[in-house]
């Protein structure tokens, strides 16, 4: 576990003094009143290397500049036809927060498909998605709960996964780049929940590829997950697909499953983009696809990680018909 002093925040503290005025103004955005926590995340991302940290930090801050980040609330994602096509094959959701007030966001991996748009407009979302946990979300449960909240909880739904998961594991490569680029250490633990066989099997040979405080974060739970998640959240705040065994992800559209277009958070997302959006005028109209950012090349970690799934991929494809009946059987962490 990284241990960052108090001398290595002051250093960080020191070298962002002297940034231009322009980065000042885009890290006024990243860290939201939250400095020493902000310098504290990118310091932990770096095993606590100040001058890496601060690489990290200011190629953080370029990117932001140069793809317009701090715009990205104000652009959606057009026309309203082509963001439905987002939402419904890119199963992400907040379904309430745990005991200690973190943010608990749902992803439904195995039943998106990420086939419905393109590369960009899933690029898109997901920063703006982001943008608006950072901005809005995480601000929000620091004032509520008295203290600062700067971390979230994910809940990834593997039912359904079958091999077809092949065909996106780039684009989730590229999303998983952005994330540890530039919004480093903002989710604090991962559960794995109804997780297939095919999940296991791909599990045993990249866990060793993770780096260990990357491992350390994440926790396969036997089944739903419901009794696990239940010792940290309340039942309210439990994602649908964990609420009893066997559920998994759903696409129907009652307001409790957190991946519908009618919940809580996807509406106030989408309202809130559009209010900024008029706020900012645009000088022209925006058009479809009109907002690209700067996809990032993966890491040397990120690149041995593809292809290594790729290869367990093929090993089942390539099986005695086993995968037919993967996705319906469970597993517990061991």
């Amino acid at each position: 576990m990284v241990v960052v002093s108090q001398e290595a925040i002051h250093q960080l503290r020191a070298f962002m003094d002297q940034v231009d005025e322009s980065l000042k103004r885009t890290f006024q955005n990243v860290h939201q009143g939250y400095l020493t926590e902000t310098l504290v995340r990118f310091l932990k991302a770096r095993e606590g290397n100040v001058s890496k940290a601060h690489k990290m930090l200011v190629d953080c801050l370029n990117w932001r500049m140069q793809n317009e980040i701090d715009n990205i609330l104000a652009k959606p994602i057009v026309p309203p036809e082509c963001y439905r096509a987002v939402r419904d094959s890119y199963l992400i959701g907040m379904s309430g927060y745990s005991r200690e007030g973190l943010p608990v966001f749902a992803l439904g991996v195995g039943h998106s498909t990420f086939d419905k748009a393109s590369v960009h407009c899933y690029v898109q979302s997901h920063i703006q998605i982001n943008e608006y946990r950072d901005q809005v979300v995480l601000p929000s449960a620091s004032k509520k709960y008295g203290r600062p909240i700067t971390t979230c909880i994910k809940v990834l739904d593997m039912t359904g996964l079958k091999l077809s998961a092949l065909s996106h594991v780039k684009l989730l490569t590229i999303i998983s780049t952005i994330d540890d680029l530039n919004y480093p250490e903002r989710t604090n633990t991962y559960y794995i929940v109804n997780a297939p066989y095919i999940f296991s099997a791909c599990w045993k040979v990249v866990k060793p590829l993770l780096q260990e405080r990357t491992r350390r974060k994440i926790q396969v739970l036997p089944g739903s997950g419901r009794d696990e998640l239940l010792k940290i959240m309340d039942l309210a705040s439990l994602p649908h697909f964990c609420k009893k065994e066997g559920s998994g992800s759903s696409h129907h559209s009652e307001i409790h499953n957190c991946f519908s277009l009618d919940h809580p958070l996807h509406q106030q997302l989408y309202n809130y983009i559009k209010q900024q959006s008029s706020i900012t005028k645009p000088v022209q109209p925006i058009k479809q696809g009109s907002f690209h950012v700067d996809l990032p090349e993966p890491a040397a970690e990120g690149t041995e990680i593809v292809k290594t799934l790729e290869s367990e991929f093929h090993k089942f494809e390539n099986g005695n018909g086993k995968s037919a009946s993967l996705e319906n059987l469970k597993i517990s962490d061991d």
